[in-house]
Order: structure tokens, then sequence, then C-alpha cells
């Protein structure tokens, strides 16, 4: 059964015109599935969830359970495909202040995202002297960022423990035969892991990329994968009719065609903040090339409600709305009353805050939809290890197949090296 449901209703246009695009639909779908089993094509995602490496997976779930045994902290090394995925699942499926929170797994930090010294510096003094081990992830090992952040955090651990005793705390996501990376890692005789050579960064969360990180925080990888292969299962049909999956993507390119070029996922639930980031990226380098793309941009409501709202509902008319929504919280809270009601607020006694919730959700999309701001709805059943794997193959294979509908490909990202050719003359690198 599945957990994710799509509604179109609020989209602002007729089944006939999604129908429209049935041919064009089930010839992307036939080209890619003969694609994705050649070892050059960046398909290795879309048979994942069936064909994932199970020895590779058991050495995952081993190394999780040492490093959960041995550390207090965590240090994710990566960034872009190499940290989004694995952050997006650990903060949808942990406590919010997971952090925070005394825990029989460590805590998880992220470095390598950006080149700030402040970061880093404030990163050092809050690992202190707790027990640390570190999960580097680069292909090549010579992404600027990643790095740099390696060589400065590889001569913490040095420092803290000793060389040999650091060998055993670090652990390296790299490719399987060449790279920088996986030459240092070979010499130092870390334990490594394998990013599959036909599986690009924004696609990799369902593999040890991802699935390492997520296992230290104690998330079920097995139910993950399991929801991963309930999506593949479902959306493996050409039929347009009925594949929810297909259907978003010939809805956002309906919406583009009619001058509709920004999307704005919105979520109601704090957690999914981060979910939203790897969205973003998934969309924007598949999407976003030869000035063609939808532009992906996120919001967290009700909070933004209060400072993108009023563009949202009145600024120009270029953009439209998915909205994320989960049926069942994992918690809730009853409303009292107050016999004073000094705050006026009494209408809300004997409600939940989770209805409140939904009640401003659907308040929104009414006002949104009458300002002119097309709405598809997401709906998730709940917050789990299946449902969260299901909604990442979905939008995978909707970003794949809303590429091709564009005509771009979904899986390269050129533009993205322009700024590095800048960065390195300007630091002085030579070619």
């Amino acid at each position: 059964m599945s957990n994710v449901k799509l509604d179109f209703s609020n989209a602002g246009f007729q089944e006939k015109n999604i129908m429209e695009y049935k041919e064009q639909v089930e010839k992307i779908h036939n080209e890619l599935n003969e694609k994705a089993d050649d070892e050059k094509e960046f398909l290795g995602w879309l048979k994942l969830p069936t064909y994932y490496d199970r020895v590779e997976f058991i050495r995952i779930k081993k190394a999780a359970e040492k490093i959960k045994a041995n550390s207090q902290v965590f240090l994710c090394i990566g960034i872009g495909g190499s940290y989004l995925g694995a952050r997006a699942v650990i903060e949808s499926l942990t406590h919010t202040f997971y952090n925070y929170k005394k825990n029989d797994t460590p805590q998880i930090l992220y470095a390598g995202n950006n080149l700030s010294p402040n970061y880093i510096n404030d990163l050092i003094d809050i690992i202190g002297d707790k027990d640390v081990c570190i999960n580097v992830i680069s292909k090549s090992g010579t992404t600027t960022e990643p790095a740099i952040a390696f060589r400065i955090f590889r001569e913490f651990l040095e420092n803290k423990y000793g060389i040999e005793e650091a060998k055993n705390r670090i652990y390296v996501t790299t490719d399987r035969k060449k790279g920088a990376l996986k030459t240092l890692a070979d010499e130092e005789g870390y334990e490594t892991f394998v990013i599959p050579d036909n599986v690009g960064g924004r696609y990799s969360v369902l593999t040890a990329v991802g699935l390492l990180p997520i296992a230290v925080a104690g998330i079920d990888i097995d139910k993950l994968m399991l929801g991963a292969k309930i999506a593949q299962d479902k959306y493996n049909d050409s039929n347009l009719k009925y594949n929810e999956c297909y259907r978003y993507a010939v809805v956002r390119n309906i919406l583009y065609k009619n001058r509709k070029n920004i999307e704005i996922l919105a979520n109601y639930e704090p957690k999914m903040h981060y979910f939203t980031e790897w969205w973003k990226q998934l969309y924007g380098e598949s999407e976003g090339k030869e000035t063609k793309g939808i532009f992906p941009a996120g919001v967290d409501f009700t909070t933004d409600l209060h400072s993108m709202g009023q563009y949202i509902q009145e600024g120009r008319r270029n953009l439209f709305e998915t909205v994320i929504r989960i049926e069942e919280p994992k918690s809730d809270i009853t409303i009292k009353p107050d016999e004073d009601n000094l705050d006026g607020m009494n209408f809300v006694a004997g409600k939940t805050l989770d209805f409140v919730n939904k009640k401003a959700m659907e308040g929104t999309v009414e006002a949104h939809v009458n300002g002119g701001v097309p709405n598809i709805i997401i709906s998730l059943a709940k917050l789990d290890e299946e449902t969260i794997g299901e909604l990442i193959y979905f939008f995978e294979l909707a970003c794949a197949v809303s590429g091709n509908l564009l005509g771009v490909n979904p899986f390269n990202q050129p533009g993205v090296e322009e700024y590095k050719k800048n960065m390195f003359r300007l630091l002085g690198k030579k070619s």
C-alpha cells in the first residue's frame, strides 16, 4: 500500500491537459528503463531498491554499530548530494532536537558544506573532548569544501587519538577504483564504501553516501529501502493515467509552459526543512540548464507565512506551490480552555494542535489558489522510514521524467564547474 498520494485538483487545468503528454511520457519511461542497466548512464538509482549491494549494506550496518559504540559525535563531511540526502532523512525521522537530547546514538554534525572559518572553529569547540568518528564523502576527493574540511579534521583526529587510532575512526565513501580520496584511503587503510559510477550525487541518498550516516542515527535502513522498493514497483508503469509520479512531472511542465517558472515546496512540519533542501538541489541541478528550468524554492509554514506569505499571496504570478501534508503526526497536543480567555483563543479549546495546523494549511491553500497560485498537494501517511523511502524515489523518478519533458539532461551539471575555475584561478592553482 502506498504511503504517498497526490491531489492536483487545485493545479488549475483539466485531466485532458495532462493526458496530452501520454505518448511522450511513455517514450521517456521506455528509454529510462532501456538504459537503466548501462553502466555509462547515470541511471543506477532507477533499480537500486531492487539491486543494491547486499554485502556492502551489511558492512554499513556493522560500521554503524561500531560507530555508535565508540563515539559521541559522528561528523559527516560532504557537500551537496554527499550530505543533503542523509541530513534530510535524519532530521525528518529523529527527534526535532536530536543533537540536544541524550541518545543511544551519536550527535550527527556536518562539515565540508561551506568555507567559513567561524563554522569550523565553532564545530571544533562543540566537539571538545567528545569521542568522534568521521565519514568523508566525495567521489573524487578534490571537491574544495569537503577536501579542506577533511584535511583539518583528519589532523584533529590524529592529534587527538594518534595516527593509528585515527585510522579506525575515519570512514571514506568514494569511487570504487580511482580518485584522490580512494588513493588516500587505500594508503592509510581507512574502511571504504562505494559511490556507484552510475549514480549521480544528488540521486545517491539510498547508496552508502546516505545510508551510513542514516544508520548511525539509529534509523532502520532496511525499512527505508523497502519504502523505495514500494515506490519502484508502484511507479514502474508507463500509463500516465495511473502513474502519479509521472503526473507530477507533467503537471510541473504544464505550469511551466503557462509561465509558472518557480515551484515552492511548502511543508507544515519543521522536521521536513532539510528534505526541502535536498529537493531543491535535486531539481535545481537537474533542470536548470540551457536557460531553461523551473526554479525550486522552499518555505516552512506556518513560519514563513509571516515573511514570504505576502509575496506568495500578491506578488508576481509566476509561481506555483507543491504542499507536503502529513496525515498522522507522531505526537499531538490538545489545547485546553482558559477561564479568563484574555488571549481570545478559547475558540480552539478542545482541538488538537495538529488539527489547527491542518486548518492553517487548508486555509492557506485556498487563499493562494484564489490569489492565482496553483497548488499540488502531496499527502504522506506519516513520517516513518517506509514513507520517506517512497518519497525519495518518487521525487527522483519524477525529476528524471520532468527534465526529459523539459528537453534537458537531468543527470549532469556543467554549470557547477564555472565558479570553481574562477575560484581556483584566484587562489593561484596551477592547471
